[in-house]
């Protein structure tokens, strides 16, 4: 049985008024399957060379913080309490931060977390 799901790219964005950014991770939410989830790489040669000063540690902090919401991590605050839906609704939320989300975006899958892993891939990995 194939399920829809929506997930949102994360990306880094160093210098909001540059408007240039890095894939990051990706969150992927599938009501039916009562999945939220995030999977996240980090190429900081990437990042070093599109923002030398980046506090790479920043980011790193900011990328656990959208994986406890996708757990449901209470000890993060408020946004990590609530239902899936509700979580997934705050991460998807623009914000002008140094990680952001994209747009959203759907499909169906019969293995959400299969399909987390291949979205991550596909989206974030840069081969070379």
């Amino acid at each position: 049985m194939r399920l829809a799901y929506q997930y949102v790219i994360l990306r880094c964005v160093p210098r909001v008024d540059r408007e240039e950014f890095v894939n990051v991770g990706v969150v992927a939410y599938c009501q039916e399957a009562e999945f939220l989830a995030a999977a996240c790489h980090l190429e900081q040669e990437r990042l070093r060379a599109l923002a030398p000063g980046l506090d790479l540690a920043a980011v790193t902090s900011a990328l656990r913080f959208v994986d406890s919401v996708c757990r449901g991590d209470a000890s993060v605050g408020a946004a990590a309490v609530g239902d899936l839906g509700t979580r997934f609704g705050f991460l998807k939320a623009p914000r002008s931060t140094v990680v952001q989300p994209g747009p959203v975006h759907g499909g169906t899958t019969t293995d959400p977390s299969a399909e987390l892993r291949r979205l991550l891939e596909l989206l974030v990995h840069h081969p070379g």
